[in-house]
């Protein structure tokens, strides 16, 4: 399955995977397609088995805080929206920890771990001395992050602008230990730089919290010996920005198969609060660091193959303007394409048949009422190869060209080029020349 892993239809960030018997579950926030609010009053829970990452099964909604046409609210004092859950699972239980903006934030129990799930209770603390309203958020928890740790204590993280950190009585799991709190378990200042989205995780005997140092765009991580630090930070793991528009940044790592992930979500429709999920194989190297992942149309693929269709809205980078757009529930574009757009895919295996000089590319695209081309290169727009170019016409259609034979692995990389010029060129400036539905290589 490529990015995005789930269907097209559905946006779920800040996703936190988390593996129980033989799948995987994503538990993340809910977006709609061009909203222009984060989030919804429902989490929706996606699983799919740990021997098939390309089936994803929708077990419906788990949690809410506003009644819907088929279930209850699930909370009796807000019905605010829903933000960033995290799940864990303690003696055959499955716990919901919810953010809810602006309210008491909430704990959640399930027999099974795609819920739905039952509300437990409020947290449950004593502010500690000097504290008040800024004691873990005035009880929000935000963006709460859970560890149940080998011995079966359980921590909490969590926080906006600033962090903090308490551990839970594991006999209820949502009354806040007495002394356990601390402020700043991820420090604001350099080089850590914290600004939101805890996410615990314990590897070997290493303590990680992954999290979104400010700017948001990044997922950073910092280690420790000790479920409560202190933590070193260690560096970036993914950045959603690079050559593409980013925003905010919200995930966890994940062990599947033996295979690492760092899950993750970008932006469509342009605008920031409407949030897909993705995912890219990492490595925990021996000394404990993660190197930094590079942003693919690869999702859980190693790669892709160039002779199917491919969605344009599998892209990896989208430089100069262009961005995705969902026009209905069947079609998803890259629309805004100007003169000098750049849209990327990574990777695709074009294998190795040396037996012909070139092969043919087509592409569907939505017409603008202009005529202009797109250049075909290879690993790279402005470094690698041009393999082709595709003139594009003024209406809705598909577009043929030869283009130069590839074998191997790479990336592929469209440039948008008007085809008007003149003295009046500026007169043209800006203007959208197409969108990219589709595209295919054939041999």
């Amino acid at each position: 399955m490529s990015n995005p892993y789930l269907p097209d239809w559905e946006y779920i960030p800040d996703g936190e995977p988390r593996v129980f018997g033989n799948r995987v579950y994503v538990y993340g926030s809910h977006d709609t397609a061009c909203s222009d609010n984060f989030c919804d009053y429902k989490l929706k829970v996606w699983s799919a088995s740990v021997d098939n990452l390309n089936h994803w099964v929708c077990h419906g909604d788990a949690f809410h805080t506003r009644a819907d046409r088929d279930h209850c609210a699930d909370t009796n004092w807000t019905d605010n929206a829903l933000f960033a859950p995290d799940v864990v699972e303690k003696d055959g239980k499955y716990y919901l920890y919810a953010y809810i903006v602006g309210a008491k934030g909430c704990v959640a129990v399930s027999e099974r771990p795609e819920g739905p799930f039952k509300l437990l209770s409020t947290y449950k603390y004593s502010i500690p001395a000097g504290k008040n309203d800024d004691f873990c958020g005035n009880g929000t928890f935000i963006d709460p992050g859970v560890l149940v740790d080998d011995d079966g204590r359980v921590f909490i993280y969590c926080g906006y602008l600033r962090s903090f950190m308490a551990e839970i009585n594991p006999q209820n799991m949502y009354e806040i230990l007495d002394g356990s709190y601390q402020d700043d378990i991820i420090p604001v200042e350099e080089p850590h730089r914290f600004f939101e989205a805890c996410s615990p995780r314990k590897v070997g005997n290493t303590y990680y919290l992954i999290y979104s140092p400010n700017p948001g765009s990044r997922l950073v991580y910092a280690t420790s010996s000790s479920p409560t630090g202190p933590f070193e930070y260690r560096g970036i793991i993914i950045d959603n920005a690079i050559g593409y528009p980013g925003g905010n940044n919200h995930g966890s790592i994940c062990r599947i198969n033996g295979q690492w992930y760092i899950f993750y979500h970008r932006m469509t429709n342009g605008t920031i609060m409407s949030r897909r999920g993705c995912v890219e194989r990492i490595e925990i190297l021996p000394d404990g660091s993660i190197p930094q992942a590079e942003m693919t149309s690869l999702g859980f693929e190693k790669s892709l193959s160039p002779y199917q269709i491919t969605p344009a809205d599998t892209a990896c980078v989208l430089k100069n303007g262009c961005l995705i757009t969902e026009l209905n529930v069947f079609t998803r574009v890259v629309t805004n394409i100007t003169n000098g757009c750049v849209m990327g895919y990574r990777y695709f295996d074009f294998g190795e048949d040396f037996s012909s000089l070139s092969m043919e590319f087509s592409v569907n695209v939505k017409g603008a009422g202009c005529k202009s081309k797109i250049r075909i290169f290879i690993d790279d727009p402005e470094k690698g190869a041009e393999i082709g170019n595709c003139e594009i016409g003024m209406d809705d259609g598909v577009y043929n060209t030869a283009v130069k034979n590839v074998t191997g692995v790479h990336a592929v990389f469209f440039v948008a080029e008007a085809c008007f010029g003149g003295p009046f060129i500026e007169m043209f400036k800006g203007r959208r020349l197409f969108d990219l539905v589709s595209f295919v290589f054939m041999k």
